[in-house]
Order: structure tokens, then sequence, then C-alpha cells
């Protein structure tokens, strides 16, 4: 079983390492975990897994991660609000390659948010986002 998903027997043992770090960062960005649903934790820590094999991801994967997650889902001017204009520009520069790449991880977190409708209408309008079916 995968480290991400062992949850303990029957939810006796608590969450993963990975997901209390994962919500551990969500945190620091200004988004409370609670707001994300599981599913949407789960996908985006399989995402990150899959850069390394399936082992967890490294803090600082998890950590950007979760930056560019609260930036989809708060939105452009409640991120910078809570975490700075450097902040804000790193992540759009994020998405901007993403949207040139995708097959990054960075365009896959950016779908899942798209596909889940966890994303704010101003970041779909300004990067003209779309979820292509089929």
């Amino acid at each position: 079983m995968s480290p991400l998903l062992s949850l303990g027997f029957m939810g006796r043992f608590g969450r993963s390492a990975a997901l209390r770090l994962f919500d551990e960062d969500l945190k620091a960005v200004d988004l409370h975990p609670n707001l994300v649903p599981e599913a949407v934790k789960l996908a985006a820590l399989r995402i990150l897994m899959a850069r390394t094999d399936g082992s967890n991801p490294s803090a600082a994967n998890s950590r950007a991660a979760a930056e560019l997650l609260a930036y989809c889902m708060l939105g452009i001017g409640a991120f910078e609000s809570a975490n700075g204009s450097w902040l804000a520009g790193a992540v759009e520069n994020r998405i901007d390659a993403a949207l040139d790449d995708d097959t990054s991880s960075d365009a896959k977190l950016i779908l899942l948010a798209l596909h889940a409708n966890v994303i704010q209408p101003s970041v779909v309008e300004r990067y003209r986002l779309e979820a292509a079916s089929g």
C-alpha cells in the first residue's frame, strides 16, 4: 500500500505523514485544509508521488504544490494579500510555465483544481483555462 494512503487500520493511527505535511503547507499559505476536499489533497499528493516513483514528496515539493493549489483556490487577490506579491508573482510564473508544458506537475495540479471545480473564476479568466472534454 502506498505511504500516502496509509491512514492506519480503521483510521486508528491517524493521517499519513505526507497528508499531515500537506495540511500544514496549506495552512502556511492561508488555505485551511478543511476547505480542500480530501480527494483533491490525495490526488495532488499522487501527482507529486508520480515524480518520485511512489515515494512521499519532499517538503519543498509539498510546499510548492500547496502554494499553487492555494493560488488557484483563493484567487489572485486573496492569495497576494495573504502571501505577498513576491510569492504571488512566483506562482504566476509557474502557472505561465505550466501552460507551456501540460505534462508538468504544476499543469496537472492546475487541471486537478479545474476539474474538481475548486478553482476561482478569476484564475480561470486570467489564464483562459478550460478543461477539454473527451
